[in-house]
C-alpha cells in the first residue's frame, strides 16, 4: 500500500520552494472526489473533504509510504504532498523561516518538543480534533495546537560483533556505564540540535540528576564526560542507527521502536533499555496559514484513530497515546520501564537556551 507517485521530487520540491539539497519527495495523485464511508464517519461529516496539503513530515520513507498511503483511502479527494526529512528541528526552522509565506499545511513527527514552540509563536493552526477526546491530556495540547499520536522510549543500540570483541559484550544497564573509557570512540549520537532523540537525551540527564540547577549542573558534567567517548553527533537518529548497523561504531542512544526495527531487518544489534530513561511524544500540528484547512483538520483527525494507531504501530513499532491501540510484540511499553520524572513543558521552555548550554560546555 504505497503513495501515489503523481508529484515527483522536482514538481514538489517547486512547489514547496525547497532547495535541491533538500531530501527526495513523494506525492499522491487526486483520485475519487468522494470520501470512503470510513472517511465520513471518523469526520462525523456528510461533506467531502478535498484539497491539497503539503505535510513536513519526519518519520522515515517507508512510514510516510504506507501512512499517506492509507489516509488517501480513507480521504480519496485529498491530495498529499510530503516533504520527508527525519530531522525535526531542521523542519522546525524551515516553518519559522517560511512564516511569512508557508509552504507546508502539516508537520507531522518528531517530538512535541519541536511543535509546541511554534505554536506559542503563533505559527500553528489550534484545533481540537474530535477524536482527541480518546487522548490523555498528558499527550495533547490543551488549546489543539499540537496533537500527540505516538510514544517512543529511549533506549541503546549496540553491534553485537564490537560488542562482544571490544567491550566485552557488556551492555549499559545505566546512562552512567557510558562514561567507561572502554567506549571512547565508539560512540555516536543523534545531534540534540538537530533531532528530538539527542535533545531529549540531555533533558534526560537533566531530570535523572533530580533538575533544576543542581540537575543542570551535574547533567552537563556527564554529558562533557561523555563527549570524550562520541565520535560523531549525527544530524538524523536514522543515520545515526545506519552506522551502528554496519559496524562503523559499537553503540548510540537511541529509539527504541527504531532499533527494534533495525533488529527485525536481520542486522547484527541489540535494544538495552538504561535505567532512568526518557521518552518521547510524537506529535502533529496544522501550520498557520494552511489554505487547505479542512483537509489539514482530517489528517490530524485521521492520525488519532485506532486505524492509524495500529497501522503507526505495525510501521515503526513505536507505542501509541490511544489506549485501545496495542503496543507491537517485542517492545517496550512505558510502565515497563524506570522513566525519570520528565518535565515535558519544562524541556520544551527551556529548549534553546540548555542546548547553548551543552554546545559551550563540550565546545561546539
Amino acid at each position: 500500500m504505497g503513495i501515489d507517485r503523481a508529484y515527483d521530487r522536482r514538481t514538489f520540491l517547486k512547489f514547496a520552494g525547497a532547495t535541491a539539497a533538500i531530501a527526495a519527495c513523494g506525492g499522491a495523485s487526486t483520485a475519487s472526489p468522494s470520501p470512503t464511508t470510513a472517511a465520513a464517519t471518523a469526520t462525523a461529516t456528510a461533506a467531502p473533504v478535498t484539497g491539497t496539503i503539503s505535510v513536513y513530515s519526519a518519520l522515515n520513507e517507508s512510514t510516510n509510504n504506507e501512512f499517506f498511503g492509507a489516509f488517501k483511502k480513507a480521504y480519496p479527494g485529498v491530495t498529499v504532498n510530503v516533504l520527508p526529512l527525519a530531522a525535526a528541528g531542521e523542519l522546525q526552522t524551515r516553518i519559522r523561516t517560511e512564516k511569512a509565506s508557508p509552504k507546508a499545511d502539516i508537520f507531522i513527527g518528531g517530538s512535541s518538543e519541536f511543535h509546541d514552540p511554534l505554536g506559542k509563536e503563533g505559527l500553528l493552526e489550534a484545533y481540537i480534533a474530535p477524536n482527541a477526546k480518546d487522548i490523555d491530556a498528558k499527550f495533547k495540547e490543551a488549546t489543539g495546537l499540537w496533537t500527540g499520536w505516538y510514544t517512543g522510549i529511549f533506549g541503546f543500540i549496540s553491534n553485537n560483533d564490537r560488542l562482544a570483541k571490544e567491550i566485552g559484550g557488556k551492555k549499559p544497564t545505566t546512562w552512567d556505564d557510558l562514561l567507561d573509557s572502554a567506549w571512547k570512540g565508539k560512540l555516536v549520537l543523534p545531534s540534540p540540535v538537530t533531532t528530538g532523540g539527542g535533545y531529549i537525551f540531555i533533558a534526560t540527564q537533566i531530570f535523572r540528576f533530580g533538575g533544576g540547577a543542581t540537575g543542570e549542573t551535574k547533567a552537563m558534567a556527564f554529558m562533557k564526560s561523555l563527549h570524550a567517548n562520541v565520535a560523531q553527533y549525527v544530524p538524523t537518529s536514522p543515520g545515526a542507527l545506519t552506522l551502528i548497523d554496519q559496524g562503523q561504531f559499537v553503540g548510540c542512544p537511541n529509539w527504541a521502536h527504531d532499533i527494534l526495527t533495525e533488529k527485525s531487518k536481520g542486522n547484527p544489534i541489540d535494544l538495552t533499555i538504561p535505567t532512568d530513561t526518557g521518552f518521547e511524544v510524537g506529535a502533529v500540528s496544522i501550520v498557520k496559514g494552511t489554505k487547505s484547512l479542512a483537509a489539514a483538520q482530517a489528517l490530524v483527525n485521521w492520525s488519532i484513530t485506532k486505524e492509524a494507531g495500529d497501522l503507526n504501530v505495525k510501521l515503526s513499532n513505536r507505542g501509541s497515546t490511544r489506549t485501545d491501540v496495542a503496543p507491537a510484540a517485542g517492545s517496550p511499553k512505558l510502565s515497563d520501564v524506570k522513566l525519570v520524572n520528565y518535565d515535558r513543558q519544562w524541556a520544551t521552555d527551556n529548549k534553546d537556551r540548555i542546548i547553548k548550554l551543552w554546545q559551550s560546555t563540550v565546545g561546539l
